[in-house]
This record gives C-alpha cells, structure tokens and sequence, in this order.
C-alpha cells in the first residue's frame, strides 16, 4: 500500500478513471436505450446488474492482463487494402465483429422508432429472457470497449491495482448517471434517435479501427457532443413554444 503515499499514484488514478469515464459514456448511451425497452421497474435494476457485471469482466480481464496483451499479436495476414499493416489480431476481431454489432443494434433500434413499434405491446417472450438479453448486451458491449480502456491503462500505470480502483470508480459514477440519461432519453425520443445515430457512427469507427484505420476520435467526439447541445437548445425552444401556446388558449 505504500504506492499510497506518492503524489504520482493519485494522479495516475485520478487521470485513468476520467479517461474511463470518457470511455464509457458510449457504453451509458447504448445502456440507457436498450434497458428503457424494458418495464419501467425494473430497468434501474437491469442496469445496474449488467454494469456491475461488466465491472467483473473487466477486472478479470485486467487480473489476466498478460493474456489480454498477446490479443495484440497478429493471427492471420490479409491484403493491404483490407487492413493497413496487412495483419489482424485477436484484439481487431472482437472490434471488427463488435462494430458490426453496434451498426446492427442501433440500426434496428431506429428502424422500431422510424416504424413506431413499442415491445411492450408484443407478446411477453418472458421477462426474465428480456432481462437477460439486455444484461449480455451489456456485458458484450463492455468487453468491446474494455480493451482500449485496458491499453490506455497500461501505458498510464504498471499498477493492477490502481487501475481496479479506477474501473470501480468509473462504473460506479456510470451507475449514479446512466438512470438520469436513461429518463432523458426516454422522455425526447428525438434524442434517442441523434443518439442511435452517433453510435451508428462509433460502431463504424470501431469497424475501421480493427482493420487498422485510424480515424481522429477527437472530431467525431467533438460532432457527438455538438450536435446534442443544438438538440438539448431545440428541445428548450420546443417546450417553451408548447408552454406559449398552452397560457395562450388559456
């Protein structure tokens, strides 16, 4: 415990869980979307046990860092204009067919919102089932994302247990700020679609990214929160006018 009493450990603490934190707010967007498919009492919970699932995974993966670092290692060699150095690994697989499946999810969930289709109105396939699609979800999609998390940690600390710390942290403050994000997003469907939208287009950058691609993530982050403030505005002006015309028929 002695890597306690030097200024350089909280540092590296606190900087890692912020960049986990960062990380993870694609991870809290697709949460709040697929749990608010659930019933409205058990979407708090739902959230919760996938996100401290995931938290497990995670650490796992951190205690087993060694085997999660050969993931780096090339597999198989492939033609150049499909990948940029020509070989993929472990690590551009699981982000490869994870892109895929965030371009596929979030494209399935527009098309329910663009057809008006409410899966509370179709036949109960059982709760449980329900509830357990969500939690695998969750849990796939936070492996997905854990191993950038993983390599940032990594060239942030050589101390396991700082990082386990701030993973903890991180899913911590994800599970005080996900219900809130959750009732947003339920409440201005016009959001969840922007929102499905831009993980459209981080599902593609995860895409690219396994192949090798190196796409500026600060510009897509920058269009990301960009274009949910000019929403956030509109939803503003679009109240105030229902307010207006409500006191005027007053």
């Amino acid at each position: 415990m002695e890597i306690f009493l030097h200024a350089e450990t909280w540092l590296a603490l606190l900087t890692l869980t912020f960049f986990e934190v960062v990380l993870g707010i694609d991870n809290i967007i697709f949460i709040s979307i697929v749990s608010n498919k659930l019933p409205i009492e058990i979407r708090a919970k739902t959230r919760n046990m996938g996100l401290l699932l995931a938290m497990g995974v995670r650490i796992l993966l951190l205690l087993t860092i060694t085997w999660v670092m050969k993931f780096t290692e090339p597999l198989f060699n492939v033609p150049h204009w499909i990948a940029e150095d020509g070989a993929i690994s472990g690590r551009d697989l699981i982000l490869i067919f994870g892109g895929m499946f965030l371009i596929a999810k979030s494209t399935r969930e527009i098309n329910h919102e663009m057809e008006g289709e409410d899966e509370d109105d179709q036949p109960e396939a059982s709760g449980k089932s329900k509830v357990t699609g969500v939690i695998v979800q969750i849990i796939l999609l936070d492996i997905i994302f854990s191993f950038d998390s993983i390599l940032t940690a990594v060239g942030l600390t050589s101390e396991i247990i700082i990082m386990i710390i701030a993973v903890v942290l991180s899913i911590g403050i994800m599970i005080i700020f996900s219900g809130r994000i959750s009732e947003f997003i339920h409440k201005h469907p016009s959001m969840e679609v922007l929102a499905l939208g831009f993980l459209i287009l981080i599902g593609f950058m995860i895409f690219l990214e396994g192949l090798g691609k190196e796409v500026p993530k600060g510009y897509i982050y920058f269009a990301i929160v960009f274009s949910m403030i000019i929403e956030m505005i509109n939803i503003r002006v679009r109240n105030r006018r229902k307010k207006a015309k409500e006191e005027f028929h007053e």
